[in-house]
């Protein structure tokens, strides 16, 4: 299985180099399409296969660990193959709900060739083994994703993708400043290595670590950071809406954060602190700006900022109780962690997938001018009262259970007023799908759904498919559990350990 794993970024690569060219033939959207589904398809299986293998390291090039700072590796262990799955998982439906809404764009094989850069960006990040090219397939998924968002060449698009290319660089900017000072500390380029070799915390080191945290902050839209989302999501086609909510923010923000603040950097009280406010500010704030709102994919993307704080809430939980070395509690706060970084993948993908349905089918994204869905698009309105809910944490859907975990674990870790917060803003979030059901699902069909059909089948079965995992993530957590969360929970709990027993802790 080592000499596959190059593939998990070769694939998307090829594919992404081959589709430009597929334009200068007749039935070239045709080809594109064929192409897209079969790369999805493969990368879906390629991330199932690994899914339960053990650490891997491939050196690239022929180099060895003897390489130093020159040599590149791709590693693989249970929660970078978790995070593949994921963005597997996503980047399937979103390619089958392109297959028709893609078709009112032109140049649909260059919309597919920046697609699949992304995604070539995301899976290099997942599986980078040092810190400088974890950068560079950063900066190529931002920078297909900066495309991408402005792919419909109108001036709401052009002027969302500009503010997010200057926030998103300002951000890089921070990151590759970050990854200058370790160098100059440890010599090292490695993520094993700069672990390994990193010294004494020092005033340099703490703003190294200061630069990432507000890099990945940019990245992942946490509250102050979050300038650029509420722009460019709407903004976005519906699919890539999804793809930048669903895995996106997480894979460049979230799980790079945690790679090097669990995995490489000494995580200190402070800091763990500072992930503590940052989630639950933005958990708060994104969730007021959210109930507000009457744009349905602005609305969604406030609460992506909100869901998001949830996630970081539990990751600073995690890391003030490893610190204090009260395991159990921050196996629970990292289990909730990463089971709503799933869920939410699931159901705000699902959310930004149904926008487009409504939007496709009747010209408007505006709550106020929709009404009545279930009489003309069943199979849409269905799936978003199950991705509503499921964002509520409404029992049995798959995001009660996470919110319920990391409720749980903020209290047995003594924040009970974090606890209180988080109960709170669930409440709010269920308030506001409350008016999204009313507007958009419920009572007689308004002037723009009176004549609106079900969206093409490719469109409803990437919801569908959103929808089942929605009901029977939340309904059998147990038994796959251990697959997902247990090992990806234990691999930054043992590196977590085994860094803090390296400082001297």
């Amino acid at each position: 299985m080592i000499n596959i794993l190059p593939l998990l970024v070769a694939i998307p690569l090829g594919a992404a180099f081959l589709l430009p060219l597929l334009e200068k033939f007749p039935a070239g959207p045709r080809l594109s399409r064929t192409l897209a589904v079969i790369t999805s398809a493969a990368l879906m299986a390629l991330s199932l296969l690994f899914l339960t293998a053990d650490n891997i390291t491939y050196w690239m090039g022929g180099w060895t660990p003897d390489s130093g700072a020159l040599g590149i590796c791709l590693v693989l262990d249970h929660l970078s193959a978790f995070m593949l799955a994921l963005v597997a998982l996503v980047t399937l439906v979103a390619t089958l709900f392109s297959l028709s809404y893609m078709k009112r764009y032109t140049a649909e094989p260059l919309y597919y060739c920046l697609f699949f850069l992304m995604v070539t960006g995301m899976n290099g990040v997942i599986l980078a083994g040092d810190i400088f090219n974890l950068y560079v397939f950063l900066e190529v998924a931002a920078i297909a994703s900066y495309s991408l968002v402005a792919f419909g060449c109108g001036s709401e698009e052009l002027e969302a993708s500009f503010k997010y290319l200057v926030l998103g660089t300002v951000g890089s900017v921070f990151i590759l400043l970050g990854i200058a000072i370790v160098y100059n500390q440890t010599g090292q380029l490695n993520l094993a290595a700069i672990a390994n070799t990193l010294p004494q915390q020092n005033a340099a080191l703490s703003m190294a670590a200061a630069f990432f945290l507000v890099g990945f902050s940019l990245k992942a839209a946490m509250v102050p950071f979050h300038a650029w989302l509420p722009d460019a999501h709407p903004s976005a086609p519906a699919p890539i809406s999804a793809m930048l909510s669903g895995i996106l923010i997480k894979v460049l923000g979230i799980y790079a954060l945690v790679r090097v603040f669990f995995d490489t950097l000494e995580m200190s009280q402070q800091f763990a602190y500072i992930l503590i406010t940052l989630g639950a500010v933005s958990m708060v704030i994104g969730v007021f700006l959210a109930v507000g709102q009457w744009d349905f994919k602005r609305l969604l993307a406030y609460h992506s900022i909100s869901q998001m704080g949830y996630v970081v809430l539990a990751f600073g939980v995690a890391g003030e109780m490893l610190l204090t070395q009260k395991f159990n509690i921050a196996s629970l706060a990292l289990l909730g962690g990463l089971f709503h970084l799933f869920n939410h993948a699931v159901f705000k993908s699902l959310l930004f997938l149904c926008s487009g349905a409504a939007e496709y089918a009747t010209g408007t994204r505006l709550l106020k001018k929709l009404g009545g869905l279930k009489h003309r698009m069943p199979v849409t309105s269905s799936c978003l009262r199950i991705a509503a809910l499921s964002i509520s944490g409404v029992p049995p859907f798959n995001g009660f259970w996470s919110k319920l975990i990391i409720i749980i674990a903020t209290i047995q870790a003594g924040h009970l007023w974090l606890g209180a917060m988080t109960v709170l803003v669930s409440f709010m979030t269920l308030l506001s799908f409350i008016k999204v059901q009313r507007y958009i699902v419920d009572g007689d069909p308004s002037v723009s759904v009176s004549s609106a059909k079900e969206v093409p089948f490719s469109m409803c079965l990437a919801m569908v498919i959103l929808a089942i995992i929605c009901i029977g993530a939340g309904i059998l957590l147990p038994l796959y559990q251990k697959i997902f969360s247990d090992g990806a929970q234990s691999v930054i709990t043992e590196q977590f350990t085994q860094l803090v027993r390296l400082a001297g802790g």
